[in-house]
């Protein structure tokens, strides 16, 4: 795993503050965060997975949203929490590719699972009599693998990007996980080539589900707007509703980071830019479709109250 002439075996995790003050406050709160991620996510999990009445393509892939979110956080946060808590938060060269690998499998899984399902929502609203067959199991899978598709072709040419760079004496990485641009410092070589990869492939995993977001939500307004009563549109604004908050919430924070030239935007500032999509989005996406998602919340309450009958 560590590239041919690199004398770099491992690498430091500056983490998100130098501040001794502030470690164990912020190590007891992004604790907080991420058991928040875990339960909140495993139980929308578990919901799907035993509710009958929820087996249908829309949470089909918000099962799998949700599956993406806990993977990712477990991929970053356990490893920035021990920056908090130790003097030096190392992390082998093999490892950081590891973390940077499936960081970017996720993330770039996440922008094309947010896509598919606002395809869902553009056939529910726009074609609902022709729902069922349009959105068929075959055709859910197919999507799926093509989201998965992409986020493994995305991981591994961003790690293989890295790990053609050498590294010869400066491993302190600063930030709190193994992120491309400040991994892109440390190294010996001339740069440009890798950022140019990471501007074209960002690009595009951000681009194109931009793009299909942008025409099916469109598409979905102009049909809102041809239903004529008040009832209907509030129904069909409120299926949309807590999708396009988290489509903002991914999307502008990471478009952020990553469409722009690593000097734009200090390291500092950056990580803290990188918390949004990394730590408090994996942890809102589970919140925001249980309280404001009607069919959930009549299976949590239906669940509740066997537990309680029993």
């Amino acid at each position: 795993m560590v590239a041919k002439n690199s004398s770099v075996t491992e690498f430091i995790l500056a983490g998100l503050t130098d501040q001794p003050g502030l470690q164990i406050p912020l190590f007891f709160l992004f604790l907080g965060f991420y058991l928040i991620t875990v339960l909140a996510n495993l139980g929308l999990i578990i919901l799907i997975a035993l509710n009958s009445h929820l087996h249908s393509p829309m949470y089909f892939f918000l099962f799998n949203l949700s599956i993406i979110d806990l993977s990712y956080s477990t991929t970053i946060t356990p490893k920035m929490l021990m920056s908090f808590i130790s003097t030096k938060n190392m992390i082998l060269h093999a490892g950081c590719m590891t973390q940077l690998f499936f960081f970017c499998f996720f993330v770039i899984s996440e922008s094309f699972i947010l896509s598919a399902m606002a395809y869902d929502r553009y056939v529910a609203i726009c074609n609902p009599l022709v729902y069922t067959v349009t959105m068929s199991s075959r055709v859910c899978s197919l999507l799926l693998l093509g989201v998965y598709g992409m986020g493994l072709a995305g991981a591994v040419i961003h790690t293989g990007s890295i790990m053609s760079l050498t590294f010869c004496s400066d491993n302190l990485i600063n930030h709190f996980m193994c992120d491309i641009f400040p991994i892109l410092q440390l190294s010996c070589n001339n740069t440009d080539a890798n950022q140019l990869v990471v501007f074209i492939v960002v690009a595009i995993d951000i681009g194109i589900p931009i793009v299909t977001i942008c025409i099916s939500y469109a598409l979905i307004l102009s049909s809102i707007l041809h239903i004529r009563s008040t009832e209907g549109r509030s129904k069909a604004f409120s299926t949309c509703s807590s999708h396009m908050i988290v489509v903002c919430l991914f999307f502008g924070s990471g478009a952020f980071v990553y469409l722009k030239p690593p000097s734009v935007l200090p390291l500092g500032k950056e990580k803290v830019s990188s918390l949004f999509y990394t730590i408090v989005e994996p942890m809102l996406n589970p919140l925001i479709y249980s309280f404001r998602n009607k069919d959930v919340k009549i299976a949590i309450r239906k669940i509740w109250g066997r537990k309680i009958f029993s």
